[in-house]
């Protein structure tokens, strides 16, 4: 069974290790929150607050609380709150080791698709652009194919680019692929998926 948007944001979770400071974008990757556990890590949102904790209990939620995809998130002892311009210095200064990253589509080489469809209203590009420009490394978390059933995971991105062969890892519903010099490499597979499966899913490049 391919995995679910839970399962793959628990399989993003454990890319992150103590001591990380890690964004995480709108989409499958805020789920990643509820998944980290014990581990050290400090979650980022671009909006402007460093320590993020999990997503409240119903009933619980504080409106004044939210992700930069306006959920409403909690605080953590050691969160603190500053403005965007501090957000996107940390973020450009290279002090973000990680971002989680949702996406439309991803290339063999790593290029990035992921804020706007043409002749669809958008509000703008957010922070992506920063984010991929200027952090340690890019994990995307999507699902493999489209609602058509089109591969999303191309040898050349359609849509207009967020960034160029930014993309470290890619974390799917099918399983998890790195982004080489030569192409794809399929690190793991999803329970009762098959590299086949995968390969037959996929129109990039796969070595």
């Amino acid at each position: 069974m391919p995995w679910d948007r839970n399962q793959m944001a628990a399989r993003a979770a454990q890319e992150l290790e103590d001591g990380m400071y890690v964004n995480l974008g709108i989409g499958i990757p805020t789920l990643v929150a509820n998944y980290v556990g014990d581990k050290d890590i400090t979650l980022q949102s671009e909006n402007g607050m460093l320590g993020m904790g999990p997503f409240p209990f119903e009933g619980e939620e504080d409106p004044d609380l939210i992700n930069a995809g306006k959920q409403t998130i909690t605080e953590l002892a050691r969160t603190s709150y500053f403005d965007s311009a501090t957000s996107f210095g940390m973020i450009r200064g290279g002090k973000i080791a990680a971002a989680v990253l949702g996406a439309m589509e991803v290339s063999e080489k790593g290029d990035l698709a992921n804020w706007m469809i043409p002749g669809k209203l958008v509000k703008g590009m957010g922070g992506a652009m920063d984010l991929v420009a200027g952090v340690g490394r890019v994990i995307v978390v999507m699902d493999h194919t489209n609602k058509h059933g089109d591969s999303k995971v191309l040898k050349e991105c359609t849509l207009p680019l967020t960034g160029k062969g930014v993309v470290d890892r890619i974390i799917t519903n099918l399983g998890v692929l790195d982004v080489t010099n030569k192409g794809l490499h399929i690190v793991e597979c999803a329970d009762g998926v098959s590299r086949e499966d995968i390969v037959k899913a996929t129109e990039a490049t796969i070595v």
